[in-house]
Formats: C-alpha cells, structure tokens, sequence
C-alpha cells in the first residue's frame, strides 16, 4: 500500500556532520514509498542535494501535503514559523539531542514511517504565539513563536525592571534578569531551566516564568491563552525580545511587547499510540531502572 501523502517536502539539519547522507537515504527511501520528494531551497543549498527539486516555504505551503524535519526541537522551529500559516502537517525526526518535538529516532525512521504514510498517525495540533513591540505607538517588530517570547536584560550587570499586564490589568512590576511567556511546547524549553512547570500541549495556556527575580515569591503562573500579555520596559539598559531565541529585537524603555495566541495551528504527525508521557519519560529520564 502506497503512501497517502503524494508530495513531501524534505527539510534538514544541514549544519550536522554527515546530514547529506542522511538525506539522502530519506530522499530515496520516500520515493519507494511513492511520494514525490522536494528538498526546502536552505537544505538544498547547503548540502548540494541537486536531483530533486527544490521549494521555498511558501512553494512547500502551495505543493507539498507534508513536511519532513530532520534534525533537532531549533530545526524544526526554524521551519515551523515559516510553514505555520500554511497548514501542512509535519513528522519530525531526530538528529539532534532532545529531541521533544522531533520524537522518531533517526535509527528507526523507515518502521516508523511506513505505516505514518499509509495514514497510520496521531495527530497534534499546538497553537502558535504571535507577538510585537510597540513604540510610541507604532509596531516596530512583529514576529510568530511556537516555544517561547523571552525578555532579556542585556549583557552589562543588573537587573531590568518590567511591568507586566494581562487583558489590560496590572499584574506586577517585576525585577530580574528577564521574563519568559512559553507555550506548552516552549515549557520543556528555557522555561524548564528557568524553573517552570511543564504543561501538557492539551491545555490552553501559557506559563509566565521571571528569570532570577530579585524578588523570590515572584514564582511562574500559568495563564490562560485567550487572553493578552503586556510586558512593558521599565528600567534597565540593553534590553532585548527573543523568539523562539530566532529572532531578536532590541528594546528601549517605554517599548511594550505584546503576546497573543496565533491564528495559525502547528499540525504534528505522530505514530500511531504516541504518548507525551512516554516522551517525558524518555527525555528527562524518569524512572530510570524502575521496571
């Protein structure tokens, strides 16, 4: 039985040793599959694989009905807000280190994708965060995220200050090195490391995570995703906005960035009996040596 994708789009890690390679081996085993191969133009590019034909997102959003991701999580989250608006589905497979949203080992990838292609999958759908900075009223910077909108102070010492708004209603005004609003998917990411809690990808919300407060019972909250957050530059010099740590901008005092839930899903193919907890299980080694 033949796959029921026609057109794959092929995306991957070009960076990594040995990438050409394992590309090449995806290409081809596709192709026995019965789908039409195109490699993303970047992919291309920069591993010199010539034989297929090449597409850019918006050629992969028009052509293709799915999207490859060889590589690791910063991979796929380089693709993922260039395809977000065009609602492909993607499989993820790992070449990276963790691994959570790029789940099926690269070891066994042909298994596992013989029956995702015949339509054999769990799908996830996550929603994007679509955040901007304001100045003096005027949009300077908008950009999507699918992880994380991280404010940061800037490389000199001390702390920035930052006033925090949700639906239009002062929270606090919080001192520390910076603040993180994550989504499901961002809160195994930095916000993990910042202390967060994790949240399933079936909640509809977000965590608010302070990094290093000066103030101790600042802890993170988690906020519902329907609504706004406001975080408005108080105090501190060389401030800055990171996207999924993809895209930066740099503040001044008075900028307000604004975060809100996207228009746009990320559709993840997973096989058949995926489980988040068996991903958790996995990644952060619980229970280990526990039968």
């Amino acid at each position: 039985m033949k796959s029921q994708f026609r057109h794959v789009a092929l995306i991957g890690k070009y960076q990594a040793q040995g990438s050409r390679s394992a590309l090449e081996g995806i290409a081809h085993f596709l192709g026995t599959q019965g789908c039409n191969v195109a490699i993303e133009q970047d992919t291309a590019n920069n591993t010199g694989l010539t034989q297929y034909p090449t597409l850019d997102a918006a050629g992969i959003g028009a052509q293709c009905d799915l999207a490859l991701v060889v590589g690791g999580d910063g991979t796929m989250l380089g693709i993922v807000r260039l395809l977000a608006q065009f609602d492909i589905p993607l499989i993820g497979i790992n070449q990276g280190r963790l691994g959570f949203i790029t789940d099926i080992a690269f070891e066994d990838y042909q298994d596992t994708l013989k029956p995702m292609l015949r339509g054999e999958f769990d799908e996830d759908r996550r929603w994007m965060m679509q955040a901007k900075v304001v100045r003096d009223g005027q949009c300077v910077f908008s950009a999507t995220a699918m992880n994380d909108v991280v404010v940061n102070r800037g490389t000199t010492a001390g702390m920035v200050e930052l006033r925090v708004e949700v639906d239009g209603r002062f929270v606090a005004n919080q001192r520390a090195d910076g603040l993180i609003i994550a989504s499901p998917t961002g809160s195994t990411a930095y916000a993990l490391s910042a202390g967060g809690p994790l949240l399933h990808p079936s909640i509809a919300g977000w965590v608010l995570v302070p990094i290093a407060p000066h103030t101790l019972t600042n802890r993170p909250i988690v906020l519902s995703d329907s609504g706004e957050i406001t975080i408005e530059i108080v105090a501190g010099r060389d401030a800055s906005a990171n996207f999924d740590m993809q895209s930066l901008a740099s503040l001044q005092h008075g900028d307000r960035i604004t975060v809100r839930r996207s228009e746009h899903q990320m559709r993840f193919l997973h096989p058949k009996g995926w489980s988040y907890f068996d991903t958790l299980r996995k990644k952060l080694h619980w229970n280990e040596g526990v039968a």
